[in-house]
């Protein structure tokens, strides 16, 4: 939504009827659902988007779970279940745009559980190896 301010103290214009009506500063807004932050000293009020309320929480990588960086298909699988594998050895294949990519891992461990078999396509970010 663009709001338009043609000096400082008039009111923000809008494009449509219905975007003029949520810029409406007289509008009554739930006040549960406002958001205080502050930024250079000054206290801000805002309302915060459903894509921003509906997002996915952050949490830190772990280099126990090796995911897709890129969708693809699974070329190869290298390893078994309940196998012990090194730092730097190679757990899969996976074909990108006609590359192959060799997923290594960064860690010591045994391979708890695998996620893909060969032929598999993946998405971004699609748990393929568990470790313990």
């Amino acid at each position: 939504m663009k709001i338009k301010r043609t000096a400082k103290n008039q009111k923000p214009t809008a494009n449509s009827e219905e975007q003029a009506a949520t810029t409406d500063p007289n509008a009554e807004v739930d006040e549960s659902h406002l958001y205080a932050f502050t930024y250079e000293g000054v206290e801000y009020m805002t309302l915060l988007t459903r894509k921003y309320n509906e997002r996915k929480p952050y949490s830190p990588p772990t280099p126990k779970r090796i995911h897709a960086f890129i969708p693809g298909t699974i070329v190869k699988v290298n390893i078994k279940e309940k196998e012990k594998i090194k730092k730097g050895d190679s757990l899969l294949l996976l074909q990108a745009m006609k590359m192959n990519n060799e997923i290594l891992t960064s860690i010591d461990g045994v391979i708890k559980k695998i996620h893909v078999k060969k032929g598999d396509v993946v998405v971004k970010n699609q748990l393929l190896v568990e470790l313990r």
